[in-house]
């Protein structure tokens, strides 16, 4: 695991605080659905978050944003884009399946994390990688199946390929796919990055960015802007400051001193928690074939993740 010099605080525990944190955003998101679509919702999500860091990022004696390079300045922008598709993405996902099913396949980034390390930044990909890849996709299917089938017993009945394909729970799946996809391309250029970067100014760039683009989206999709209830703009706001500046915040101030897929790998930790919280206070009660599935992925990332290679001195590929 490549760190930096020794951080001034125990990144475990940031890492921690990070789990705690984006563990009530399904929560908040459930609730928020009520009366907002799931763009409106990451769109107020990243907006409220960036408007909070804008005193903070911007004035004098705060980074100069002038002296990043152009490199640094599309990596920031690419890595925003990839933000605002991860929860146009995932937080769609959570109005199409449940809260179980959605996390857990989020949370198959640490394998995406991998399979670009080894891309873009020249790691090596070993055996332990490949078998968790392959036990994570069984685990996902197992998730995607238990979704659109029935069980009694030993004896499993499930609709036509179409229907399947039609099927909300299926349609869930594949954009909390489509969440984890994104997330890894975010994570893996905030490693690049954190170690030149301010925490406050790489964060206020990146959110601004995402704030922008799924703006953007929900203008052109003529979603509606304003006029909620105000019980709607308070699950916007405990969504901007809990998981997302407490949350993905602390993820992105690790990432300085850890390597990606070791901050990737901490995520594991969030299925829990929704799980529980859902079950808690949304009475989703995940079946035995949801968290068996739910095991698999997380055995797969696991051994993945067990796997890491060294990493090329991240600093000097900037």
């Amino acid at each position: 695991m490549v760190q930096n010099p020794k951080p001034p605080i125990n990144p475990l525990f940031m890492i921690t605080i990070g789990i705690m944190a984006v563990s009530t955003s399904s929560v908040f998101i459930r609730y928020a659905q009520e009366s907002s679509s799931s763009i409106m919702i990451a769109a107020y999500r990243m907006g409220f978050a960036t408007l909070v860091l804008a005193p903070i990022a911007i004035g004098p004696g705060k980074f100069n944003f002038k002296s990043m390079s152009n490199k640094q300045l599309g990596l920031v922008t690419v890595s925003g884009v990839f933000l605002a598709f991860h929860f146009a993405t995932w937080i769609s996902s959570l109005a199409y399946t449940t809260v179980a099913s959605s996390v857990v396949l989020v949370d198959t980034s640490p394998l995406w994390v991998a399979i670009f390390a080894v891309l873009f930044i020249k790691e090596r990909i070993n055996r332990n990688i490949l078998v968790g890849l392959a036990i994570t996709l069984v685990g996902s299917t197992t998730i995607g199946i238990s979704d659109v089938c029935h069980f009694s017993g030993i004896m499993i009945s499930c609709p036509s390929l179409p229907s399947i394909l039609d099927g909300r729970g299926f349609i869930g799946d594949i954009l909390a796919l489509l969440g984890a996809f994104f997330a890894s391309g975010y994570l893996l250029i905030g490693r690049i990055l954190r170690p030149k970067m301010m925490l406050t100014s790489y964060i206020f760039m990146v959110y601004g960015i995402a704030a922008i683009v799924l703006w953007t989206i929900a203008s052109m999709t003529r979603q509606t802007l304003v006029g909620y209830p105000v019980i709607t703009y308070v699950w916007f706001i405990a969504l901007a400051i809990i998981p997302q500046l407490i949350g993905h915040s602390a993820f992105n101030w690790a990432l300085r001193y850890l390597s990606t897929i070791f901050v990737s790998l901490s995520l594991l930790g969030e299925p829990i928690g929704s799980i529980i919280l859902a079950y808690l206070i949304l009475k989703e009660i995940p079946s035995f074939i949801e968290i068996s599935g739910a095991l698999l992925v997380l055995i797969g990332i696991f051994l993945a993740s067990r796997s890491e290679s060294s990493t090329l001195p991240i600093e000097n590929q900037i």
